[in-house]
C-alpha cells in the first residue's frame, strides 16, 4: 500500500480566486450547477454537491479583527477552499449498505459508482455535507482526491492550479510537518486565532480520527461551519442515551399493547370473550300474580 496522501489547506493565503473549483470541474468533467445569486456573499457556488467537489467559502467576520491584516480597517474576508475531508473514521463508509465506499491504496475515501445503489445514507451521515446525489446517474458523488491522477503519479487538479499554494498535496506525514511549521510562523507573528483543524489523529482536538484533508484556520472552526467536540461523532456512536431511551420506550409500548390486547379479548375479566346475557324472569300466566 502506498503512503497515505492528502491535502493541507492553508486558509491564511487563500485569495478566493476559485481556480481550484474550475480545475476540479475541468478534470472531472463536472457540469456544475446553474449559477445563482445568493445575495449574502461573493460566493456563487453555495455548497458542495454532486457537481461541485470544491467550494471556496467567503465568510465575512462580524466585528472580528485579524492581527495580520493591515488594510480595510483591519477587517478581511475569511476564505476557505472546502472539499471532502477523507476522514480516517469515515461515517459515510460506516453506513454504506453495499460497501460502495472504500479506502484506496492512498488511504483516501472513494465511492465506487458501479456498486453504489443510490440509497443516500452517506449523504445523511456525512457531517461536512460534501456528498451529493446525481439524478442523472442515480448515485452519490464527491471528491475522489483525483484518484485517477494519483494512480498516474500526478498531483490533484485543484492543488496544481492553486496560485498561492494554499492547497498543498503530498504524503500525509510531510503535510503534517509543513502545517506545524506554518502554525509556528503565524503564532510568532501574532496570529493568536490561527489553529489547525483535522491535523491531530487522537486527543481532544482530533475529529473523526484525523482528516486526510486538513486545514489551517484563522478563526474558530464553528465560524467556518465545521463540527467540533461533541458534535464530531460517528453515527453509530451518537447519542447512546437517546438510543437506550428509545429502546426502553419501545419495550414499554409492546408490553402495553399486549395488556390492551388481552383485555380486549377478555372483556368480563374472567376469560369469557362473549359472556352470556342474564336470563329473563320466568313468564307468568295471564291475569295471575306471581306468588
Amino acid at each position: 500500500m502506498a503512503e497515505a496522501k492528502g491535502f493541507f489547506t492553508d486558509t491564511s493565503i487563500c485569495i478566493g480566486c476559485k481556480a481550484c473549483e474550475v480545475a476540479c470541474k475541468e478534470w472531472n468533467q463536472l457540469q456544475g450547477d446553474t449559477p445563482t445569486f445568493l445575495a449574502d456573499s461573493y460566493d456563487n457556488t453555495g455548497k458542495l454537491d454532486a457537481q461541485n467537489w470544491r467550494h471556496v467559502k467567503f465568510i465575512e467576520p462580524e466585528n472580528r479583527l485579524l492581527a495580520s491584516t493591515t488594510v480595510g480597517n483591519g477587517q478581511a474576508w475569511l476564505m476557505m477552499s472546502d472539499v471532502c475531508k477523507h476522514c480516517a473514521q469515515a461515517s459515510c463508509a460506516e453506513v454504506c449498505p453495499t460497501d460502495a465506499i472504500i479506502r484506496t491504496e492512498f488511504d483516501t475515501v472513494f465511492i465506487q459508482q458501479d456498486t453504489c445503489n443510490g440509497c443516500r445514507n452517506c449523504i445523511s451521515a456525512c457531517p461536512y455535507g460534501v456528498i451529493g446525489f446525481s439524478e442523472e446517474t442515480g448515485t452519490a458523488h464527491k471528491c475522489t482526491l483525483c484518484y485517477d491522477r494519483l494512480q498516474a503519479g500526478m498531483t490533484p487538479a485543484c492543488a496544481q492550479a492553486c496560485p498561492t499554494q494554499s492547497i498543498q498535496f503530498g504524503n500525509l506525514s510531510d503535510l503534517h510537518a509543513a502545517a506545524d511549521k506554518r502554525m509556528a510562523q503565524l503564532q510568532q507573528s501574532g496570529a493568536t486565532g490561527a489553529q489547525l483543524y483535522g491535523r491531530d489523529t487522537s486527543g481532544p482536538n482530533a475529529v473523526y480520527g484525523g482528516l486526510n484533508a486538513f486545514f489551517l484556520l484563522m478563526d474558530k472552526p464553528e465560524v467556518y461551519g465545521l463540527p467540533t467536540g461533541e458534535s464530531a461523532v460517528l453515527p453509530s456512536h451518537n447519542d447512546l442515551g437517546g438510543y437506550l431511551g428509545s429502546l426502553v420506550a419501545a419495550a414499554l409500548a409492546v408490553v402495553g399493547g399486549l395488556i390492551a390486547f388481552r383485555r380486549r379479548r377478555q372483556p368480563d375479566g374472567r376469560g369469557n370473550p362473549n359472556p352470556a346475557p342474564a336470563p329473563d324472569a320466568a313468564p307468568t300466566a295471564s291475569g295471575e300474580e306471581a306468588g
